[in-house]
């Protein structure tokens, strides 16, 4: 049996942070091993307790639930974050995902599976609220769609890096990375690794390798 999914719930309100901690107890595959009650000390918590997946608020007092996201993902860019919000207008959701969100659920919904979101967030897919969709973007602005995750795993690719090689380099399972690898392609809708390599190239999104000095 594999080890719990270690999860930090992040909301400047308790009573919120009580009826998570109740929804997900009773699941073995998930273990709460914190909480947070502002945006700084979700920060702080995820540097000292390293969870796999932080439910994290949209609007939070000192640090908004964006700012952290940014801050934690510089540092620990494995993290997935789950965000939680009463809001569902396009700006947010697109925000959120761009700084590198795996999941946007919203708290008035009437069902919200959480455990699953966070067993899907974990494993390096996407969840969006039913109902919800991520906003249009302008195909030369496609690179905005990429998870910061995505973007690492894309660098690596035109690298010539294997899946198994680019798991190992960011200590995740070679599942993941087929997953994120399939969640860029399908972003920038290239089929090819090949166009892939090419496409990246071309709108100058990643680094190129140095060549060997002789």
């Amino acid at each position: 049996m594999s080890d719990p999914i270690r999860v930090l719930l992040a909301d400047d309100h308790s009573l919120v942070r009580k009826g998570f901690r109740r929804m997900l107890e009773d699941d073995p595959a998930i273990e709460v091993v914190g909480e947070a009650a502002n945006g700084p000390a979700a920060v702080e918590a995820a540097l000292e307790l390293k969870p796999q997946v932080i439910v994290m608020d949209l609007a939070m007092p000192e640090l908004d639930g964006i700012q952290a996201t940014t801050q934690i993902l510089r540092q620990l860019p494995s993290t997935g974050i789950l965000i939680l919000s009463m809001y569902s207008e396009d700006t947010y959701i697109r925000n959120a995902f761009a700084a590198g969100v795996l999941g946007y659920l919203l708290k008035n919904a009437l069902e919200v599976d959480l455990p699953y979101a966070i067993k899907e967030v974990a494993a390096g897919r996407r969840v969006l609220a039913p109902g919800l969709s991520l906003p249009a973007h302008d195909p030369e602005n496609d690179f905005d769609k990429l998870t910061q995750r995505e973007r690492q795993v894309l660098q690596f690719i035109v690298q010539g890096k294997s899946n198994r090689e680019i798991a190992t380099i960011l200590g995740l399972s070679v599942n993941t990375i087929s997953v994120h690898r399939a969640n860029l392609m399908q972003a920038l809708g290239i089929h090819r690794t090949a166009d892939l390599v090419v496409y990246a190239i071309q709108k100058g999104l990643v680094t190129l390798p140095e060549p060997p000095r002789a």
